[in-house]
């Protein structure tokens, strides 16, 4: 059962707005009736969208004043998106996900296309038509392209949580190509585990796939790249690699390509983002590795594929390790951690205890090198010589995302990486 209500009383251009608006609440009462929702929302419109001909001098004490019990709240906004929007913080304020609408025949169509932007899979909403058609208000309901411009429109005016973007770059990563790795900072998710500039959605999380694109052309307008040319990895913790511009695989968790502009990206909430380039034949790679993508070998498969497919020489190649959990936070279960300890005996720590803790970053060190990749071009948390990247997620609450740290409703970070076209200069 529903454990929140939001009753629909949007209906701009009515031409008898006093008379609709007292039958809705009547209709919604009814289906109310005893029911003992946590809350009942109230969604109206603010008075200078109402046409003015239907107002009467008690219309703002009707819309103040409008009770259907003691756990009913008012949301009056100008747009549809903005009083979902807050009806969206309320739910999530309350930790709830069961949702009824009341509404009319013809705008459920609308508004489930503003839910389809504005929330994920883990809220379930049931629509009731309970309301009589207004033949008076006029107008058509909205496309679903026209709701996602609104969407994105409203997303594009709300301010910046935790303060501004922040990216980190490697000074080992030549001038021909564009880099860095997001923070979790300057974006617009408000939720704990994923505030504020989280850049991937899930079924599984509470971040709509909205909200995430609007994190992502604010990063892209900080990094200076063209968000329509954003590739991110679809990972399945395994070592498949998509060659950029061929058919992409279902899942792969690297990507390699040597098409200037274009920009590949790895998340990464405790597993490694790691970047790839060739300053000699221009190529570059991403790849996301997790502790299982970096047993079954992603690092080297990624390296692997650019001297295959696009002639590079593994001594060429570039690899810098980003943010991720550190050995000081990150534990495996005795059988899983001995793969690690077969790769170097310095990858585990306390191995006798039932539980050891695992450095998923010196592995991959140990395992490029031994791919060919030489020592110093090698960036991760052993290098003295250069500013440290490779922090942990789990450590730095204030700077990144973490799993380890926050549960499964946790927020992602990225690394990026494109090949600058002849016409782009420094940052």
């Amino acid at each position: 059962m529903s454990t929140v209500a939001i009753v629909d009383l949007f209906h701009c251009h009515c031409l008898e707005h006093n008379v609709c608006l007292q039958k809705r609440v009547k209709a919604a009462a009814a289906v109310i009736g005893e029911n003992k929702y946590k809350r009942v929302y109230l969604m109206l419109q603010t008075l200078d969208q109402i046409d003015t001909s239907s107002v009467t001098d008690d219309t703002p004490a009707q819309l103040k004043s409008i009770q259907l019990n003691e756990n009913t709240c008012v949301l009056e906004h100008s747009s549809v998106v903005a009083s979902l929007y807050c009806f969206k913080r309320a739910v999530d304020e309350l930790d709830q996900s069961a949702v009824l609408v009341l509404t009319s025949a013809r705008r459920i169509a609308e508004l489930q296309a503003y839910q389809d932007h504005l929330f994920t899979a883990l809220y379930t909403f049931e629509y009731a038509a309970v309301f009589d058609e207004c033949p008076s208000s006029g107008g058509e309901p909205h496309t679903s392209a026209h709701v996602e411009e609104q969407v994105a429109t409203f997303l594009r005016q709300l301010p910046a949580l935790k303060g501004e973007i922040s990216v980190l770059r490697s000074s080992l990563i030549s001038d021909c190509f564009s880099h860095g790795f997001s923070s979790r900072t300057g974006g617009i998710s408000y939720l704990p585990t994923l505030s504020a500039l989280n850049l991937f959605c899930s079924s599984q999380r509470k971040d709509p796939r909205a909200v995430v694109s609007e994190n992502r052309r604010r990063l892209a307008i900080h990094a200076g790249f063209d968000p329509k040319k954003f590739h991110l990895i679809k990972t399945n913790h395994a070592s498949d690699v998509w060659i950029l511009g061929r058919p992409a695989p279902k899942t792969y968790d690297g990507i390699v390509t040597n098409q200037e502009g274009v920009v590949i990206a790895a998340s990464g909430a405790d597993c490694m983002p790691l970047l790839f380039t060739d300053p000699v034949s221009k190529v570059i790679g991403v790849a996301h590795a997790g502790w299982r993508g970096t047993l079954m070998g992603i690092a080297m498969a990624t390296v692997s594929t650019m001297v295959k497919e696009f002639g590079s020489q593994v001594t060429d190649i570039v690899a810098v390790i980003g943010p991720s959990v550190g050995p000081c936070c990150f534990s495996l279960e005795k059988d899983s951690a001995e793969h690690f300890h077969t790769i170097h005996p310095s990858c585990v720590i306390d191995r006798g205890s039932a539980k050891p803790y695992v450095d998923i970053r010196r592995a991959t060190r140990i395992l490029l090198q031994q791919g060919g990749v030489l020592p110093q071009h090698i960036q991760d948390d052993s290098v003295s010589d250069r500013p440290n990247l490779t922090l942990c997620t789990a450590c730095h609450p204030e700077s990144f995302f973490s799993h380890v740290r926050d549960g499964s409703n946790f927020g992602t970070q990225i690394g990026f990486l494109w090949i600058k076209e002849p016409h782009e200069g420094p940052l």
